[in-house]
């Protein structure tokens, strides 16, 4: 399963953003750092209409989305990377995730406490990535001098040495990793070491309820900073979301208006984490259930199959194919079939967004 962490400093906003997005979650959202030490887990659906739609064509009894394992873990620091704060159990836990959701605190509020005494949201930036990148430089100095070694009998060392080298100038200027190009077998040799500003970036700008539908100057200095970073933004407000848990989905929608906002930040930073990895989307229907399976851009119609059993891609044969518009503009299968639009695709089909596909295989 898929795994974004929740980072950031303490009281910015994170274990209620975390108990919104998980409304069942338990973590504790006090106004004091690290009332968070182990991290919490939640399995949350990423939003898609598409579902509901075939359902209705499908007369399906369950709806089962694409899920993303969110990590609430606590608040950083200064000096995290020298294990300030707990920082080293904290860093370890970020190694795990497959991409960072960082939540900096874009509202004023003279009842919670900044761990800065101010709010500035580029600083508080800057302190988490110059931990993420001290830790990422620590990790690299103890693994360069050893692959160095290895190279004079390694031809796999030699590409590793390489690849360390081009990071460490980066690092040391205060970029993150993420802004170097590496080859394939280059990444592939590094991915063992984790290295926390490599993983891809959303900044969540929580801001108060009144500014969810229009932003504030704080979220303004968030989106410049993460356009010289090529990060993606996201304004949430944890506030608003932690309220619309308990409200039915009627009532949901009418307090959303009256901030002037059609959803959530939630269902926006729940896709945009999806969106983040390179995912794809593609779905099985029928009377049983509509569900939809997450890939991994670029596979093929055998590899897609393997995510529902790997009897599928063994077997495989081929693949009943129809675009998802194509499906629900005819409005049934068969009459998809009679337009043509349902195709037969075989081991080389690289599987596109949004298709609905039925498999052959041999068991």
């Amino acid at each position: 399963m898929l795994r974004a962490g929740i980072v950031g400093l303490p009281n910015v906003g994170k274990s209620t953003l975390f108990n919104a997005l998980v409304a069942n979650a338990k973590a504790t959202a006090a106004n004091f750092p690290f009332c968070t030490i182990e991290p919490n887990v939640g399995i949350v659906s990423v939003p898609d209409e598409r579902l509901k739609a075939l359902a209705t064509i499908s007369s399906s009894a369950d709806i089962l989305p694409a899920r993303v394992e969110f990590v609430d873990i606590a608040g950083l620091v200064k000096g995290a990377s020298k294990g300030e704060g707990l920082g080293n159990q904290f860093l370890a836990n970020i190694r795990e995730v497959d991409a960072i959701v960082h939540v900096v605190r874009c509202f004023e509020d003279d009842d919670i406490i900044h761990v800065s005494g101010a709010i500035d949201p580029v600083s508080d930036i800057e302190v988490i990535n110059l931990e993420l990148i001290l830790a990422d430089l620590g990790q690299i100095e103890k693994r360069v001098d050893r692959a160095r070694k290895q190279s004079r009998t390694s031809k796999e060392a030699q590409v590793e040495v390489t690849a360390l080298e081009k990071l460490i100038p980066v690092l040391n200027a205060g970029q993150p990793a993420r802004q170097v190009t590496l080859t394939d077998e280059e990444e592939l040799l590094l991915k063992p070491l984790g290295l926390l500003t490599r993983k891809p970036i959303i900044y969540a700008a929580n801001v108060a309820e009144d500014d969810l539908a229009t932003g504030n100057k704080f979220v303004e200095q968030v989106r410049t900073l993460a356009e010289q970073e090529k990060a993606q933004v996201v304004v949430v407000s944890a506030q608003v979301e932690a309220e619309l848990v308990d409200l039915a989905e009627d009532d949901r929608a009418d307090f959303l208006a009256s901030l002037g906002v059609e959803e959530g930040g939630l269902k926006a930073l729940i896709r945009a984490t999806y969106e983040l990895l390179g995912l794809r989307t593609y779905f099985t229907t029928g009377p049983k259930e509509t569900r939809a399976w997450t890939i991994q851009a670029g596979m093929t119609a055998p590899q897609a199959a393997g995510v529902i059993h790997t009897d599928f891609e063994r077997g495989f044969i081929r693949a009943e194919t129809v675009a998802y518009k194509d499906l629900t503009t005819t409005g049934s299968m068969g009459a998809a079939k009679e337009k043509g639009l349902v195709r037969s695709e075989g081991k080389e089909y690289v599987v596109q967004e949004g298709d609905v596909m039925l498999f052959r295989f041999n068991v």
